[in-house]
């Protein structure tokens, strides 16, 4: 999106689509919420379903394609909680008895609640058709997760043939609920001509009204419209502005692209500061180019004591994963012997933590 061509994995913009699902899915030539690259791991999902919670977020995808869902994990509830608690607790078959149980009542949060049991495999056999079908009956009594979850199963051809245009209607459905998952999922319809007519002004009001409602990867994705003019005029303040927003939130890939935006002058001022914080924070999440970046951060002592060591432990965390800088490269190999091992040891002991414990570098 917005930063150095050395360091900054290639983004398009076209390529981020919120799905709503219970479970990630595989891509194809589109994408659906928080974007996934090979530098930035999807997240596990962990069920928390409560009463009146928002969605989160994970994406999943293949090549230069990414799919982007917000993922249900918090279904509200109605009437008897048992079935939520149940789930809440890791009591997937109880809680299946219990929602079938509140289904048979007319319950629709029930019948997405089973869904997704039936999605993830929570013990029970996986079943994408059987989980459709609970699904269509969820969205059929007007649940608006259900809606989501159903509009991904037709985007994917989930348990059922995959069909864009009736991925559309349903996230509209959803979108005029005021849901801001479907309405960047919308916008993202509406900016690629995919399910919908190509338009990249309804493709910015919808995207701007999900970024407004606090969706990070609406945030930087609008910080791509305003950065290219893309719906909406050019503004480099609004997409400086959108993009520390997002940051913010914790998205890497934004932590990383602002920090270099903020490198090359074109941020907020007074984030500056922030500059190597931003770029630590998505190193250690695994974004190689973040993890390279940093280590020229040390190197130069940008907004940062100068620390050759920590630079070297960086450059060569980020070569560990695949990230090639001959000419960092070439510095580290000038330095003493005992600068080099200990930058070595560092990195070895930072490598072996993450692998231990995968979940420390996954990337929202």
């Amino acid at each position: 999106m917005m930063g150095d061509n050395r360091n900054i994995p290639t983004l398009t913009l076209a390529t981020a689509l919120i799905l709503a699902s219970a479970l990630p899915v595989a891509a194809d030539s589109s994408s659906w919420f928080s974007r996934e690259t090979p530098e930035t791991p999807v997240p596990k999902l962990a069920p928390s379903p409560k009463k009146n919670a928002s969605p989160t977020a994970t994406t999943t995808g293949t090549g230069s394609s990414t799919i982007q869902k917000s993922i249900p994990s918090n279904i509200p509830a109605t009437g008897d909680d048992a079935a939520y608690t149940a789930f809440d607790q890791g009591q997937y078959l109880t809680a299946l008895k219990l929602a079938e149980e509140a289904a048979a009542r007319g319950e629709p949060q029930a019948n997405t609640l089973i869904a997704r049991i039936y999605t993830e495999g929570l013990g029970v056999q996986k079943d994408d058709r059987k989980a459709f079908e609970y699904y269509k009956r969820a969205a059929d009594m007007g649940d608006v997760p259900g809606t989501l979850a159903l509009a991904v199963s037709y985007a994917e051809g989930r348990g059922v043939k995959k069909d864009r245009k009736i991925a559309g209607e349903l996230f509209e459905k959803a979108a005029l609920t005021g849901n801001a998952e479907a309405n960047y999922n919308l916008g993202m319809l509406f900016l690629k001509g995919d399910g919908k007519p190509l338009s990249p002004i309804r493709a910015y009001q919808h995207i701007r009204y999900a970024a407004e409602k606090g969706i990070p990867q609406a945030q930087y994705d609008l910080a791509e419209l305003y950065q290219t003019g893309t719906g909406v005029d050019a503004n480099a303040l609004e997409a400086a502005k959108w993009l520390s927003r997002a940051a913010d939130q914790g998205l890497a890939v934004a932590q990383y692209d602002y920090a270099v935006r903020l490198l090359q002058g074109y941020g907020l001022t007074k984030d500056e500061p922030r500059i190597p914080v931003l770029l630590k924070a998505a190193a250690e999440k695994g974004i190689p180019g973040a993890q390279n970046r940093l280590g020229y951060v040390y190197l130069d002592g940008i907004k940062v004591k100068k620390d050759p060591v920590e630079a070297a432990k960086w450059r060569l965390i980020a070569k560990k994963n695949g990230f090639a800088d001959d000419n960092f490269d070439g510095i580290v190999g000038k330095m003493s012997k005992a600068d080099r091992a200990k930058a070595q040891s560092e990195a070895s002991a930072w490598i072996d933590q993450i692998a231990a414990d995968p979940g420390l570098s996954a990337a929202p």
